[in-house]
């Protein structure tokens, strides 16, 4: 189904709109995947964030210029599946994940930063851990020293605590002896 003008200018403002908002932007070949596939694909795009729409490469085009993502022009040729992320790692990170179990879906360019990302690059970006978990990482290892210090001083209290109830029957025998 074709576009009319005021359609494609409507799709050009919301991806530019998107890729505004986006730190990545990951492009994927999707030809012979099923409608079944590409709903699912869709599906983990929603839960992580990731805006995820397949267009007419030159809407494309048009939609990323002047954004750091104009960089990705070049690879823009063939039926692609556009992921934007506001989050760095998570457009790389989903089609990544979808990838590894379908063979269908070829990772073929993406941009970070205004880099130009290869196939390589974008597997790369996805072997990032999310923010979440570099967050979490973080704090158990700031954590981790006051916890040790906490165990420490409760063994030590512990034996302390057992060396004082083993002298005190002993003192309790004594005078009943």
């Amino acid at each position: 189904m074709s576009l009319n003008r005021n359609e494609k200018q409507a799709v050009v403002t919301e991806v530019a709109e998107q890729a505004a908002r986006s730190q990545t932007l990951a492009l994927a070949e999707y030809r012979g995947l099923t409608v079944a596939q590409l709903d699912q694909l869709r599906k983990q795009a929603r839960a992580q964030g990731v805006y995820l729409h397949v267009l007419k490469n030159t809407l494309a085009r048009r939609a990323v210029a002047g954004t750091p993502f104009e960089v990705a022009a070049e690879s823009m040729a063939g039926p692609l599946i556009y992921g934007f992320s506001e989050d760095a790692v998570a457009a790389a990170k989903v089609i990544a994940d979808f990838a590894k179990g379908n063979d269908k879906l070829v990772i073929k360019a993406g941009a970070y930063s205004g880099k130009a990302l290869d196939a390589a690059g974008v597997k790369a970006l996805a072997s990032i851990p999310s923010k979440e978990v570099l967050l979490s990482q973080l704090l158990g290892l700031m954590q981790s020293p006051v916890s040790r210090m906490a165990r420490v001083l409760a063994a030590l209290s512990e034996k302390r605590g057992e060396g004082a109830a083993a002298e005190a029957p002993a003192a309790e025998a004594a005078p009943a002896a």
